[in-house]
């Protein structure tokens, strides 16, 4: 059991470095739109990949899907649309309101809303035990420390930019509801996995590896979730009259691959997140979403001080910086001990 929980965890953990890497190939794309972008990039992490890997590891996923009932596919369906509209809202709020703030109110509601919520409909008689309390300590930790790391990013954003963050005014104020908006949206991704319990049984009986169980949750989750960011990348492509920017001649092809790239990633950091709550029992998905959102915080932070984004800064707000990053890491090791008890 032991050894079971080990491997969960450790996947949760591989899947938030995944989640929190994925975006790196943005910086080597100065030609493309971030519409052009983020279109390929979704296409290719929540519609071709998540199906190829049902069509490989999900046999007779069609009887499956006929067998399952018509409210675990809706439920599943909906809750990855509200993560697309989750995702597509941050975007939004991000150009209001600057990326600092925006992670902080974003990431912490969906740290926790993500966990707690699933605890509180399923099994809410845990919520006063040991696992209990770790949990709701950690989530603590993971709010905190989220806000440190908003706090060392508002920082930097003040002493790099040229022009400061003007937090005032209509525009703002409508950015902090689009932030919250995001954020409640936003960790509807895991009450997918969390209400696709049914569809991942019946994967299992039709002779789906355990490892494999919650692939065909993935593929209809993402695939409603597309509908929201291919939509919104299809209306920016409208407004900013960039469709043809991607059948440019003069645009090299790893642009392309690093486009498909980010798709990969970012779709196989979902699935070792699916794979590790699994091993880590009744209560995975609520245990295991503040550790990947966690994890997800610490390796961006980390890639963004490796690639520069932090250089200039002060050394005051380094010290937030890492000492969110240290909060983050406890907050891994309480609910992980929790999870064991």
């Amino acid at each position: 059991m032991t050894e079971n929980l080990g491997l969960g965890l450790g996947l949760v953990l591989l899947g938030g470095v995944l989640q929190g890497s994925f975006a790196l190939p943005l910086k080597r794309m100065p030609a493309w739109r971030w519409e052009n972008t983020w279109l390929v990039y979704s296409f290719c992490g929540m519609i071709a990949l998540p199906w190829v890997m049902v069509l490989a590891t999900v046999p007779h996923f069609g009887e499956v899907l006929r067998g399952a009932r018509g409210t675990t596919l809706a439920e599943v369906a909906l809750f990855g649309l509200g993560w697309g509209v989750g995702a597509t809202l941050f975007g939004l709020g991000i150009s209001r309101v600057g990326m600092a703030l925006s992670f902080a109110i974003v990431l912490g509601i969906t740290a926790s809303l993500g966990s707690l919520l699933p605890l509180l409909v399923l099994q809410p008689q845990q919520l006063f035990t040991r696992q209990g309390y770790a949990l709701a300590a950690g989530l603590v930790l993971v709010i905190l420390g989220i806000v440190l790391c908003s706090v060392a990013g508002r920082r930097r954003e003040r002493e790099l930019s040229v022009q400061p963050l003007r937090l005032g005014g209509t525009a703002f104020w409508l950015g902090l509801v689009i932030c919250i908006l995001s954020g409640i949206f936003s960790a509807m991704l895991n009450f997918s996995f969390v209400f696709g319990k049914q569809l991942q049984q019946l994967t299992l009986v039709a002779g789906a590896k355990p490892a494999m169980a919650s692939n065909l949750v993935w593929a209809l989750a993402l695939s409603a979730g597309f509908l929201a960011n291919g939509g919104y990348c299809a209306y920016l492509s409208q407004k900013n009259h960039s469709w043809g920017v991607l059948t440019q001649k003069d645009i090299p092809a790893s642009y392309w691959l690093g486009a498909m790239l980010m798709g990969i990633v970012w779709f196989f950091g979902i699935a070792a997140y699916g794979m590790g709550a699994v091993d880590l029992g009744a209560l995975g998905a609520v245990v295991g979403w503040p550790v990947f959102m966690a994890m997800n915080i610490i390796t961006a932070n980390i890639w963004g001080a490796a690639t520069g984004e932090w250089k200039g800064a002060s050394s005051r707000t380094y010290g937030y910086s890492w000492a969110g990053i240290a909060l983050l890491l406890i907050a891994i090791y309480v609910i992980s001990r929790g999870s064991t008890s």
